[in-house]
């Protein structure tokens, strides 16, 4: 039996400021070249989304939200035990989101046996800006959530 595949996904822009959280901590993983892990940096377009993850067995996507929590609180959804709020991603600049694509994906029956969101409260999402300090901070607790989440890749039964 082979090792099952994890694919971590980082969204976002990296021109809109907290926005490019998920890229830059998929790209801090990336340089780890951890055995096993295919690590991408996405838009976070829902039908790409939809496209990327259909032969994994493990996702994990990191993104930026916006829920009115204060900046740089950590969310983890699982996509198994709970719908995705769609308030979450209300700033996106795609019609399609993430929230979007993993309903429609449970719809379709189409959801990978694991499919785990870890998101970052953002605080400023202007253009051009760079990472807030409190989302730099929790970018660097989420890379160890990654770790942890990777070297425990619990597979959830389909819904």
């Amino acid at each position: 039996m082979s090792e099952p595949s994890i694919l971590v996904l980082g969204l976002g822009n990296d021109y809109r400021g907290d926005d490019g959280v998920g890229r830059v901590v998929t790209r801090r993983l990336r340089e780890a070249a951890l055995p096993g892990v295919v690590v991408r940096e996405a838009s976070g377009e829902g039908t790409a989304l939809m496209e990327a993850w259909k032969e994994a067995d493990s996702v994990i996507l990191v993104d930026a939200v916006q829920s009115s929590a204060r900046p740089g609180t950590i969310h983890r959804l699982d996509a198994h035990a709970q719908s995705i709020p769609a308030k979450f991603f209300h700033y996106s600049t795609h019609a399609f989101s993430v929230a979007e694509a993993v309903e429609m994906a449970r719809a379709l029956g189409q959801l990978p046996p694991r499919l785990v969101i870890l998101g970052i409260e953002g605080g400023d999402f202007s253009a051009g800006g760079t990472l807030s300090p409190e989302v730099a901070r929790a970018a660097e607790e989420v890379l160890a959530l990654l770790r942890q989440e990777i070297q425990n890749p619990v597979i959830s039964a389909k819904t």
